[in-house]
C-alpha cells in the first residue's frame, strides 16, 4: 500500500528533475533582444507597453517639456481626481476615507453625503460571512501564509454564493461590494485561526457595523478591540493610498486577463491574490521592515551617516542583509523623482512616531531616504531617476500600529479589492476579446524516438 507523501520534502530524484527542466529550459537572453520581445511587457528603458485602456487611475511620472519627456514629482489620480486632494479632504475633514474612494473606484465619480452614506450601509450589511463559515472554512487546516488563506477563503465563498458563475454587471457589483467588506474578516480571521494553531489564545470578534473599514481591521485584530483614533485614521489613508495604482501592476493586469476569459469573480480575485502575494508586488514592504531590524543590528550608531552609507552600500554590493544587491523600499517602475503615495505617508509616519516614541526609528528612515537614491545613482546606471516608494514607509506604519508581518501583505489586499473591482467591470463592460499575448517559439524541432530507442 502506497504511504502518504511528505509535501514539503524534496527528494535527491525531484532535484535531478528540476536540473533536467532547467537544462532544457533556459533561453539565451540574447534571443529576447534579437527577436524585439518586450520582457515583462516592457521596453529596454523600462517603459510599459500599452495593452489596454481604463478610465479608472492615471499615473504621471513624466512631463513634456519644449518637446522631451522629463521626470517630474509623480502624481496619482482615481477617475481624475488627484489623490492627494483626496487625502486632504479626508484629513481636514476628520473622518474616514476608504469607503469614498471604493466608491469613487467603482462607481466612477464621487459620492454626495446621501450616496456616501448609503454605500457604506450597504459595506456593513455585507460585512458578515455564511452561518459556520470561519469554523468549516477558516478554523480547519489554518495557514500560517495568511495570503493562500485569504484566497481559499475567496474560493470557499463561491460555494454559498447562488449566481457565484453570472457575470452581469449588477451581480459582479455585489459580489465586488461584499467583497470589499468581508476581505478585513476573512484575513484577521485567517491570522487568528493560525496563531491560535500555534498555541495562543483564539479571539474572533464580531464586527461592529458602525465602524469603518480600518477600524474593523483593528477591532477585529486586537485582543481587547481597542484603538486610538489616529491609529484608525493612519491605517484609513494607508488602505486609500493601496487601492488602485492604475491597470498595469501585476495584480490589476490579472485580474483583466482573468475577466477577459468571462470566468467568475471568485476565480478572479484569487488569481488577482496570487500575483499580489509575490514579494516583487505586494511583499515589499515586509522586506523593508526586515531590512531595517538588521540595519539597526549592523549599524551601532543610528546617527552616524557615514555608518549609515557604509550599510547602504554593503547592500547594493550584495554583502548585507539578503545579499541580493537591492535597497528594499527604493524605486518603483514607473515613479523616478518621488512616489506621491510616500510623500503623503512621510508626514503622517512623523506624527505617528512621535505619538509611539519611535522618533529614533523614524530619523533612520529619513536618512536612508535621503541616502539610498545618491548611492544608487552613483552606483548603477540609472534610466531614470530613483526615489523611496509607497513600501518603504508603510511597513513602518504597520511596525508602529502592533500588526503582524503576516498581515502586511493581506493589508495590501483588503484596500486593493476596491481597484481589482472597478477594473474587473470595467473589464467585463468593454470586453471585446480575450487576453493573449503571443510568445516567439526560439526551440529545436526534432523528430518522435520511439521509447524502445532512447
Amino acid at each position: 500500500m502506497a504511504t502518504n507523501p511528505n509535501y514539503g520534502l524534496i527528494t535527491p530524484e525531484i532535484q535531478a528533475l528540476a536540473e533536467m527542466t532547467r537544462n532544457n529550459s533556459s533561453i539565451d537572453p540574447a534571443d529576447y533582444v534579437r527577436y524585439d520581445v518586450k520582457r515583462g511587457l516592457r521596453d529596454l528603458n523600462g517603459k510599459g507597453v500599452v495593452a489596454g485602456l481604463t478610465e479608472i487611475s492615471d499615473i504621471i511620472a513624466k512631463k513634456v517639456v519644449d518637446g522631451k519627456a522629463v521626470p517630474c514629482d509623480g502624481e496619482l489620480y482615481y477617475r481624475g481626481v488627484n489623490v492627494q486632494e483626496l487625502v486632504d479632504g479626508v484629513l481636514k475633514e476628520r473622518r474616514f476615507g476608504f469607503e469614498e474612494t471604493a466608491y469613487l473606484l467603482m462607481l466612477g465619480r464621487l459620492p454626495s453625503a446621501k450616496e456616501l452614506e448609503e454605500f457604506r450601509a450597504q459595506l456593513s450589511y455585507y460585512r458578515s460571512l455564511p452561518n459556520n463559515f470561519v469554523r468549516d472554512v477558516i478554523l480547519k487546516a489554518p495557514s500560517g501564509d495568511i495570503m493562500n488563506s485569504l484566497a481559499r477563503s475567496v474560493l470557499n465563498l463561491a460555494s454559498y454564493d447562488e449566481n457565484a458563475d453570472d457575470i452581469s454587471l449588477p451581480n459582479v457589483m455585489r459580489q465586488c461590494m461584499q467583497l470589499v467588506a468581508v476581505f478585513p474578516l476573512l484575513a484577521v480571521y485567517g491570522y487568528q485561526a493560525y496563531h491560535y494553531k500555534e498555541g495562543n489564545s483564539l479571539y474572533i470578534h464580531a464586527p461592529n457595523p458602525e465602524h469603518s473599514t480600518a477600524e474593523t481591521i483593528l477591532a477585529l485584530l486586537r485582543p481587547d478591540s481597542s484603538y486610538s483614533y489616529w491609529e484608525a485614521h493612519v491605517l484609513d489613508i494607508c488602505l486609500m493610498l493601496h487601492a488602485e495604482h492604475g491597470g498595469g501592476n501585476n495584480s490589476t493586469f490579472t485580474t483583466h486577463v482573468v475577466t477577459s476569459s468571462g470566468t467568475d469573480t471568485y476565480s478572479c480575485m484569487a488569481a488577482a491574490l496570487a500575483s499580489l502575494k509575490g514579494p516583487r508586488h505586494g511583499g515589499a514592504n515586509i522586506k523593508v521592515i526586515r531590512m531595517f531590524e538588521d540595519m539597526k543590528q549592523v549599524v551601532h550608531d543610528w546617527k552616524d551617516e557615514d555608518e549609515v552609507r557604509r550599510y547602504l552600500q554593503a547592500l547594493l554590493d550584495k554583502k548585507a542583509f539578503d545579499k541580493s544587491g537591492l535597497i528594499y523600499g527604493m524605486g518603483h517602475a514607473v515613479y523616478s523623482l518621488s512616489d506621491p503615495r510616500a510623500n503623503i505617508l512621510h508626514g503622517m509616519v512623523e506624527k505617528l512616531s512621535r505619538e509611539k516614541g519611535r522618533m529614533e526609528e523614524y530619523e533612520l528612515y529619513s536618512m536612508v531616504e535621503r541616502l539610498g537614491p545618491e548611492i544608487i545613482a552613483g552606483e548603477r546606471k540609472m534610466y531614470k531617476g530613483v526615489s523611496a516608494n509607497v513600501d518603504f514607509y508603510s511597513g513602518f506604519v504597520y511596525h508602529m500600529l502592533d500588526l503582524p508581518l503576516e498581515l502586511y501583505t493581506p493589508l495590501f489586499a483588503m484596500a486593493r479589492v476596491a481597484g481589482w473591482g472597478a477594473h474587473r467591470m470595467e473589464e467585463l463592460i468593454n470586453m471585446g476579446k480575450i487576453i493573449r499575448p503571443a510568445y516567439q517559439y526560439v526551440g529545436r524541432h526534432q523528430p518522435y524516438c520511439p521509447l524502445s530507442e532512447r
